[in-house]
């Protein structure tokens, strides 16, 4: 039996962080907006939100080494750590907003101070540290981060990784007191709770979306199937966001938009190692970023990080690749095949024969043993005992694959990525890091290019949500400082 429900204004497909952010963002602009939300699960940030499905790192490249590249000649590019860090400084802004308007209770349910460091080994990988360093010394999104090479200095700073370390080990460590580590699943539940707040959004929970098509009039038809009724309902809206993790690419493609012709997508899930010693874990406050090693791909970046997982501080480290032809960790075992359609058949088989270094690495990390894991957590923590530390499988993540002008056919993209149609009525969130923490920039550029009419009388409460938007903070010291300042009390962290 089928329903057809009165046309709603926006549908957001999926109850992770950027459904989330996008429907209080609108609310927040527009509180007469009607939203209706459709989650298969039973509550929301249960897939790639959840605190165990992602690194938690508030991403924001003080410690991920891989956001700074170094040419031929030695050269440092910081240009891609900076943006980064600018997205996330919106995302700062976004939260406190809402706990200043008394709309978040308790900012300690998602966030926490944790340093954030990068640690190398080798003269090679110090100079490169050291460069790094020294490229980002004018730009004040970074000031306060200091450099050791000394082992006493750098036992105060991460005790565990000095424990039966070799005294003439050659390594190098740079610090940044004010990084943050968040609970994005805590998160997304919070702005649930905000959103359910408003009149005009509702939540649907164990609703599946198994279709959207385009109506006459250029709205959307969306097929929703109630797991608890068994009913299959037809709802309409004018604008539809595809949140849905790495859901997101089949139902991108039924929407038959020019936009998503020949992109496709490849599942890699994540392992961690998980510390059950609650004593070790104790000698450990930070998020330890290291360089993946050379041939590996940017996904498998080591880091050893401290995580604030319902009110217990814990300790992993990873990721490990693992596979699965899953697009999530609910979904099908078919669901890679099923992606695959005459329209990106070519780019799909074309990244299968260039990413053959890739499929190496899977491979090699499918077949590892928990002792060879060890050995990997042992570059971290020399005195690491085996039988302290369990796996624990992360999320699914969909690495997207596009033709690029750069790249040519079949390029595998590491990163987040928006898809939108030209007539800005659906938008799809595609990719993996950084993602979460990146989620009130993407969410913006969605407005921006969905309802692009509105921006001029919108701009007014973006800019008293989110003060610098429009402006690049690091080309305005003393308004950072100040936003800064003002965040960092809000949110119960540290300035610097």
């Amino acid at each position: 039996m089928k329903k057809v429900f009165k046309q709603t204004d926006v549908i957001l497909i999926g109850g992770g962080i950027m459904s989330a952010t996008l429907g209080v963002l609108l609310k927040e602009l527009d509180p007469a907006i009607n939203i209706k939300v459709f989650e298969k699960l039973s509550a929301p940030g249960l897939e790639s939100s959840n605190v165990w499905n992602n690194a938690g790192t508030g991403h924001s490249a003080l410690c991920e080494l891989n956001y700074t590249t170094e040419d031929k000649d030695k050269n440092i590019n910081i240009d891609k750590a900076v943006n980064v860090n600018e997205q996330f400084q919106l995302s700062k802004q976004f939260w406190s907003y809402l706990v200043n308007e008394g709309k978040i209770k308790n900012p300690q349910d998602f966030i926490m101070s944790v340093p954030h460091l990068s640690f190398v080994e080798g003269e090679d990988d110090i100079r490169f540290l050291k460069n790094r360093l020294a490229a980002f010394k004018d730009n004040p999104l970074f000031q306060g981060m200091e450099l050791t090479e000394d082992h006493d200095k750098m036992r105060e700073w991460v005790p565990l990784m000095m424990e039966g370390r070799d005294p003439s080990e050659r390594i190098a460590i740079t610090r940044m007191a004010a990084g943050s580590d968040v609970n994005f699943g805590a998160l997304t539940q919070d702005l649930f709770d905000v959103m359910k707040s408003f009149d005009g959004a509702v939540t649907h929970y164990e609703h599946t979306v198994k279709d959207i098509k385009r109506a006459e009039d250029g709205s959307w038809n969306v097929k929703v199937y109630d797991q608890n009724s068994k009913q299959t309902e037809i709802h309409n809206a004018k604008f539809v966001f595809i949140g849905a993790g790495g859901h997101s690419l089949p139902l991108l493609q039924k929407t038959k938009i020019p936009e998503a012709r020949g992109v496709g997508g490849f599942p890699v899930s994540g392992l961690f190692l998980v510390c059950k010693n609650q004593e070790v874990v104790e000698q450990h406050l930070a998020k330890v970023y290291g360089k993946a090693k050379v041939g590996a791909p940017p996904m498998s970046v080591p880091h050893l990080d401290t995580r604030y997982i319902d009110g217990e501080r814990g300790l992993l480290f990873g990721p490990f690749a693992g596979f699965s032809p899953k697009f999530l960790k609910t979904g099908k075992y078919t669901d890679l095949l099923a992606s695959v359609n005459p329209g990106n058949i070519t780019n799909m088989l074309s990244a299968g024969g260039k990413e053959m270094k890739l499929t190496q690495y899977l491979i090699s990390q499918v077949l590892q043993t928990h002792e060879q894991r060890m050995e990997e957590l042992r570059e971290f923590v020399p005195n690491a005992e085996s039988k302290d530390w369990e796996i624990v499988v992360a999320g699914q993540r969909v690495q997207v694959i596009k033709e690029t002008e750069d790249g040519g056919k079949g390029t595998l993209q590491f990163g987040t990525e928006v898809i939108t149609a030209e007539d800005g009525s659906v938008a799809a969130l595609l990719g993996a890091s950084p993602g979460a923490s990146t989620a009130v920039y993407v969410m913006l550029q969605v407005i921006e290019k969905c309802f692009k009419d509105r921006i001029p009388e919108w701009e007014p409460q973006i800019k008293k949500m989110i003060p610098s938007y429009g402006l690049k903070l690091a080309e305005h010291k003393d308004l950072f400082e100040e936003i800064n300042a003002n965040t960092a009390k809000t949110l119960g962290l540290k300035e610097k």
